[in-house]
């Protein structure tokens, strides 16, 4: 059951990989170096004053941290990038702050989740860049980090994700020349994606799945990534009377909700927020449908997501995100925001949230209400990516509602910003929680092959979230081992 390695499964297959890393010049940056860049070579920090920030090179590797300076060309490392959220836009007391993915390679957090799924395979010895391409099922940012770390690797990525995901998407993948496979439907439609990998693995060996939803790497690296910089976020913003009350996080693959995870141990009282869209609340009621909030998956319950840990379940709509997304980015929206008192500061970050990032958003201020939280109580979310990636839903709304104006502005603002209200949530109990759990059963058994003694210890085994989460030392010393093979970490 546990699919992450801390040994070599094939030497055979782990000689061919250290040298075509040797022939590419690939080093493996550590998940210490991604956490702590101040720990990377000299000798890698000044080739990465020449190198962009989206380039496919082996260096941005070492780019795939919360770290970056956020800058598009040759920037280096500093603090954290994240942005704090103000009353005057949110509404509420409570402190709302979210880490801004847009700094990565690809513009998107994700890229971090593929790297953590693809090393801990490329360091054992189990998947083989001279042999395999690597598989990237997604509803979104995955399959695109996925294509990026499998192409600086030097293998063919393959993007699995559904035909109407935004053109920017199908476009950057096109660029990089990743294999595009378009599976029907929309955002919410992953059992087709989940039925694409089993045609896959069926007729195509030399195809090697990396399935996100199933795949505990993933949460790995935001257990270890994420959640400590989470952690270094609140503590250089808390005041003497602060909490940690909240983490709030789309349930997408089950991944990133993991850095919760890693804050309630190191803050018990911290409450985990799934957030859903309301048009297929899934956790909240059972639900299914369709939805416009790209990135987040839907219809079942992720094998890896720990439901243990989840205190509260919020669903916000489609449609109020799409009318935020048109506010914080259309000129008319921002005209608007200025007559209300907006700074122009506050303004000028607003482009950082993607559509996922403005649910965080809502789901946040609904927790933020639901508690009555106040000025002590910070709230840590997480923006996956940014504006920039849906630059044609604006053309799209634009076509289909007319030209944005500020009375559609003031609309927007007072019924889906100012008018959050604590419906559409729920708090869980332990036999909810349990119910949520019981519900992998469907899709991860009866579909797609689990054995159903491995779903009854992610409940029942007290031990096994922690083992899991806890290995990211182990895969540190397998990638020292595996640079130091290549010869090439000496000379950095």
């Amino acid at each position: 059951m546990v699919d992450i390695t801390d040994k070599i499964v094939n030497e055979r297959i782990l000689k061919r990989t250290v040298d075509r890393f040797r022939e590419k010049g690939i080093i493996l940056p550590t998940l210490k170096q991604q956490k702590d860049p101040s720990s990377i070579p000299g000798k890698i920090l000044k080739q990465l004053k020449n190198t962009g920030l989206w380039d496919v090179h082996p260096l941005n590797l070492f780019r795939i941290s919360w770290k970056n300076e956020p800058r598009e060309f040759g920037g280096l490392f500093g603090g954290v990038n994240y942005i704090e959220i103000p009353k005057q836009i949110s509404g509420v007391d409570a402190r709302i702050i979210m880490l801004a993915g847009k700094w990565f390679p690809t513009g998107a957090h994700k890229v971090g989740a593929a790297y953590g799924s693809l090393v801990p395979r490329i360091i054992s010895g189990i998947f083989d860049p001279t042999v395999h391409k690597a598989v990237w099922p997604s509803t979104g940012n995955f399959c695109r980090g996925g294509a990026f770390d499998s192409s600086v690797m030097g293998c063919k990525g393959v993007a699995i994700l559904p035909e109407e995901m935004s053109i920017e998407r199908f476009e950057w993948l096109e660029e990089i020349g990743a294999e595009i496979i378009k599976t029907p439907g929309s955002e919410s439609n992953v059992k087709e994606i989940y039925d694409k990998v089993w045609e896959i693995r069926r007729t195509k060996p030399e195809y090697f799945i990396f399935n996100h939803f199933e795949d505990f790497s993933n949460s790995v690296w935001y257990y270890e990534v994420t959640g400590k910089a989470l952690a270094e976020v609140y503590n250089s913003e808390k005041g003497p009377s602060s909490t940690l009350a909240a983490f709030v996080a789309s349930v997408g693959s089950g991944g990133t909700i993991a850095a919760g995870d890693y804050l309630k141990t190191i803050s018990p009282q911290t409450k985990i927020v799934a957030s859903e869209a309301l048009q297929c609340p899934t956790l909240l009621m059972n639900g299914f449908g369709s939805h416009r909030i790209e990135g987040i998956g839907d219809k079942h319950v992720p094998w890896i997501l720990n439901v243990r840990n989840i205190d509260l379940v919020t669903a916000t709509s489609d449609e109020d995100c799409m009318r935020l997304f048109r506010l914080f980015n259309e000129e008319q929206g921002h005209r608007y925001l200025r007559s209300q008192h907006t700074d122009e500061e506050t303004i000028s970050i607003l482009h950082l949230l993607g559509i996922s990032g403005i649910a965080n958003l809502l789901s946040a201020i609904k927790t933020a209400k639901y508690y009555e939280m106040t000025s002590d109580d910070i709230i840590l979310t997480v923006a996956t990516d940014s504006a920039s990636l849906y630059r044609s839903r604006l053309k799209d709304l634009s076509r289909d509602r007319g030209k944005y104006n500020e009375i559609q502005a003031a609309r927007d603002h007072e019924r889906c910003l100012m008018g959050v209200s604590v419906d559409f949530m729920k708090e869980l109990t332990y036999h909810e929680r349990k119910a949520l759990h019981n519900l992998k059963y469907f899709t991860w058994v009866e579909q797609q092959q689990k054995e159903e003694d491995d779903l009854n210890r992610l409940w029942y085994d007290r031990e096994i979230w922690p083992r899991l989460m806890g290995q990211a030392d182990q895969w540190d010393e397998l990638i020292n081992e595996f640079n130091d093979r290549t010869g090439l970490a000496k000379n950095a």
